[in-house]
């Protein structure tokens, strides 16, 4: 028979540590970090200027075009009374718009509407510099930890026919306007 003393030892013991268990799931998740959180690394001419590129992108406004006179008249020949609050409009105007508030970092920001992680994945594993230096170096596989190469077929989930705007869309003139890559020949920006 167990005694009162044992049973309340368990219980604080796994109080006390159910915490870490669960802080240990969070972190093995790959969290979203915001446009803001890759700028701290990516806004130098030396590491691609990546975050300047993509804030002078139709990318850095999808989602405040979403609030376009354009935007509206659309939005209402299809019913849809808010587009910036309708899942069909911004699934594609907005990086993860389908996670959870727990997996979105504190400079996550709807308002930066398609950003980094929209074509890269979540930066929580790959966004400290130790970490990129080492995928550069070859030494972590980079979908170990989240960081994604963009493809065509990445892109096109979005720019199809689908889109109430589409124009017809090609791959490699497309990526040429957001190009991004370090100087020095980083090859793990890339696209495949």
């Amino acid at each position: 028979m167990i005694t009162f003393t044992r049973f309340l030892t368990v219980v604080l013991v796994f109080a006390l540590t159910f915490p870490v268990f669960a802080k240990e799931d969070k972190d093995e998740a790959l969290n979203y970090v915001g446009a803001d959180g890759c700028k701290v690394c990516h806004t130098s001419k030396k590491s691609g200027a990546a975050y300047k590129i993509w804030q002078k992108s139709k990318h850095a406004q999808a989602y405040a075009t979403l609030a376009s006179e354009k935007a509206k008249a659309i939005a209402q020949k299809k019913g849809i009374a808010n587009a910036q609050q309708s899942d069909e409009c911004i699934q594609c105007h907005v990086t993860a718009y389908h996670v959870e508030a727990a997996r979105l970092g504190k400079k996550y920001k709807i308002e930066d509407g398609v950003g980094c992680e929209s074509c890269h994945g979540p930066g929580s594993k790959y966004k400290s510099k130790k970490v990129k230096k080492g995928i550069v170096a070859g030494k972590i596989d980079r979908t170990s930890v989240g960081l994604v190469i963009p493809k065509e077929e990445n892109c096109r989930e979005c720019h199809n026919e689908k889109s109430p705007t589409f124009k017809e869309f090609n791959f490699k003139e497309r990526l040429a306007k957001i190009a991004h890559l370090k100087p020095d020949k980083d090859t793990a920006a890339k696209p495949e």
